[in-house]
């Protein structure tokens, strides 16, 4: 008489690995319940090998290849704040630090400023400038006009500040960033200052030198002689009349360019 031995079923892989984790009866009821007869996807996100599927491989190809090409013709991202202070974008060279340089830009923010005002002389039909009917210029009028306005190349004057040091610094515009007015002074030099708790001035001179453009370009004066002996006006006196005006950094810390859109809120500094 002869035995016979039955060999020993072999454990499938998925079910060993399960006998790791877990006890013997629950690694056996996970494996009949979820896994058993189910396909084990070994490799799901693998590409595809050109060999089993050789048109899914060519679309692959194909989308990357489109893909690539996209993102050559997009712009590039912006500079950021640290690359720009890197490359010195905003830095001015030191041939170009000059005052009398930036003396022409203070004129034509002259003309700016009183056309915006509504003080700038209006030219007649005969080519020649007239002066201006009176104009009362008040706070109330002009206040939200230069909360609005651009100071570039404007000649100011710091006349408060929490530091001390910072008083009576004086120069043209060559920048006004959010929190700050760098100016250049008479001795060429690039200053820095703050808005936040000072308080600068500027004047707005009535007219040019004591005269004005006409709408060909040519010279002309204010005031003819005639109608100085006649109404007794003295022009020189008219030329060198001016517009004084305190401007509260604390309302300015904002850029020129969201100032022009920004609607004007009358409120009275804490520190006054």
């Amino acid at each position: 008489m002869t035995s016979t031995t039955i060999p020993p079923t072999k454990t499938p892989l998925t079910q060993r690995l399960l006998q790791r984790a877990h006890s013997r009866t629950l690694s056996a009821s996970l494996y009949a319940d979820k896994i058993h007869q189910k396909p084990v996807l070994l490799r799901p996100s693998s590409t595809p090998l050109p060999s089993t599927n050789s048109r899914t491989h060519r679309q692959h190809i194909r989308s990357l290849a489109e893909e690539k090409a996209r993102k050559r013709k997009r712009k590039p991202a912006p500079l950021s704040a640290k690359e720009k202070r890197t490359l010195g974008v905003y830095e001015i060279p030191k041939e170009e630090r000059k005052y009398a340089i930036y003396e022409g830009l203070w004129r034509m923010w002259c003309s700016y400023i009183r056309e915006i005002l509504g003080i700038s002389p209006t030219a007649s039909s005969g080519g020649e400038s007239q002066k201006p009917k009176t104009i009362y210029v008040t706070p109330a009028s002009a206040g939200p006009i230069l909360a609005s306005a651009d100071f570039h190349g404007a000649k100011i004057t710091c006349v408060r500040s929490g530091c001390a040091g910072r008083v009576g610094m004086e120069g043209i515009v060559v920048r006004d960033t959010k929190f700050t007015f760098v100016i250049v002074n008479k001795r060429n030099e690039i200053k820095t200052v703050p808005k936040e708790g000072a308080v600068f001035r500027f004047e707005v001179p009535l007219a040019d030198d004591g005269e004005v453009r006409g709408d060909a370009g040519d010279k002309v004066d204010v005031e003819h002689k005639a109608d100085e002996a006649k109404n007794g006006v003295n022009s020189e006196k008219d030329s060198r009349a001016k517009l004084v005006f305190e401007l509260h950094g604390e309302q300015f810390k904002n850029r020129a360019v969201d100032r022009a859109n920004k609607k004007f809120k009358m409120h009275i500094p804490p520190d006054l």
